[in-house]
């Protein structure tokens, strides 16, 4: 027979402390759960329902829309401008008599004037301007719709990774459910043992302890399940109560290429880099409009009046003129030549610094290629590692568990072995969504997540 030290009381009042918060969790969370409807889900699926109900997306497609309403209106700044008005006047000449020696004036007591003006104007020349304001509004839309792609990534990545966190609960709540129905049976053979004889009280408390804190455990887990069941319903768009299932998910063994190809495709992929190409664009673009304010500008415009006299509105022969007038303005600001240079010279010094800022984004990006490259391999060699840990701790299950029936261990050592073989199950199973997920961060330093 067995001998342990272990308190019997105490061990009572674990067992019972234990039991109670047990019972109460499981009340509340079948309150809960009760009227929530259960959805099995595909990591594919999810994706499209998140990206597809994306408040944030929304809100980028309307700023490119923005952007591209701006780029129109700055094609619109090369259409000729127009103006029309017509104004009525009524002046009262209370002293209208003016004398001039022998000579007098008489004006009449009123007078009435009708002045309407219709003008068009059309810049001919203005030394490039309008075509460098059209070239920059056209590149910030293209950088707007690099933002929304950007977007689009991050958004995705958060999908992934709170549908991977989800599969990670569920699978340690699985792993819990498997062990609490093993640990049943062990509680069941040793009251049997006690039974007979064989072993002692404690040996059986030892059992029922090592399953409330396995009991508590899942309490924990599903606490963190109805978190992240949450917050991803809340990404995707479903109702809040909705309990999402994941049965399984992607097998991890990805083939990993050469770390110098995925940095080459990050390289040739991440938006931050184009970002950075049209930005030096947009400095050049800067440059020339500086430069445009040193060259003469030539507008054509053309005008015509209607000047009328009577008091009656309608025009009649004699009472009104209509002068017209077509014309050609040039102007040159020649001053700008030596008040220019140094706005010139700022300009230039932005280009270059959008070049150094493309360097350092550059070097940002391998480096993080380079990070999630390293942590993805080394997830994969945990899986074998831990692969390896499981089979050790069956082993030694099984062994301790034929010494425990033939009473050569004690119930410690027995559920002690118990709980490695627990605990290597759940790592190998927090490790392969690690690895999962890892692998879809390695494909989003790359910029190929989402197609």
């Amino acid at each position: 027979m067995t001998n342990c030290t272990t308190n019997p009381h105490s061990i009572h009042r674990y067992l019972f402390l234990y039991a109670l918060i047990g019972v109460l969790m499981a009340f509340l969370l079948t309150a809960a759960t009760a009227r929530a409807q259960e959805k099995a889900i595909t990591l594919k699926e999810t994706l499209q329902l998140g990206l597809a109900n994306s408040k944030e997306l929304k809100l980028a497609g309307a700023k490119i829309e923005q952007a591209v309403e701006r780029y129109n209106q700055a094609k619109d700044e090369a259409l000729p401008t127009g103006n029309a008005s017509f104004g009525y006047n009524r002046a009262q000449i209370p002293a209208n008599r003016l004398q001039f020696g022998e000579e007098s004036l008489s004006l009449p007591k009123s007078a009435n004037a009708y002045l309407g003006i219709l003008s068009l104007n059309q810049v001919i020349f203005a030394g490039n301007k309008l075509k460098y304001a059209r070239k920059s509004t056209e590149l910030l839309t293209q950088a707007s719709r690099l933002d929304e792609s950007k977007d689009r990534t991050r958004i995705a990545y958060s999908i992934i990774s709170s549908y991977y966190n989800l599969y990670k609960v569920l699978q340690g709540i699985k792993v819990v459910e498997q062990n609490v129905a093993s640990l049943n049976q062990q509680i069941k053979q040793s009251q049997r043992f006690f039974d007979q004889g064989i072993v002692t009280k404690n040996d059986v408390l030892q059992f029922q302890l090592q399953k409330a804190n396995v009991e508590l455990n899942g309490i924990e887990l599903e606490n963190n399940r109805r978190i992240v069941n949450y917050n991803l319903n809340i990404l995707l768009g479903l109702p809040e109560a909705t309990q999402l299932k994941i049965d399984d998910v992607e097998k991890v063994d990805k083939p990993v290429s050469l770390l110098s190809a995925y940095i080459d495709t990050a390289l040739n992929t991440r938006p931050e880099l184009m970002q950075a190409d049209l930005q030096a664009k947009v400095a050049d673009a800067n440059i020339g409009t500086i430069k445009a304010n040193t060259m003469p500008n030539l507008a054509a415009g053309a005008s015509a009046y209607y000047v009328d006299v009577s008091a009656n509105p309608i025009p009649r022969a004699g009472n009104y003129i209509t002068p017209i007038s077509i014309g050609l303005t040039a102007s040159w600001n020649f001053g700008a030549l030596w008040s220019n240079k140094h706005k010139v010279a700022e300009a230039k010094i932005e280009r270059k610094e959008a070049d150094i800022s493309k360097s350092i984004t550059a070097d940002m990006i391998k480096n993080e290629v380079n990070q999630n490259y390293q942590n993805y391999i080394a997830a994969l060699d945990k899986i074998k590692l831990l692969q390896t840990a499981i089979a050790q701790a069956g082993e030694n299950n099984k062994i301790l568990e034929s010494k425990y029936r033939s009473n050569i261990a004690s119930a410690v050592e027995r559920a002690d072995s118990q709980t490695l073989l627990y605990q290597a199950q759940i790592n190998l199973e927090l490790a392969k969504a690690d690895a999962g997920l890892a692998y879809y961060t390695l494909l989003k330093s790359t910029g190929k997540l989402i197609n």
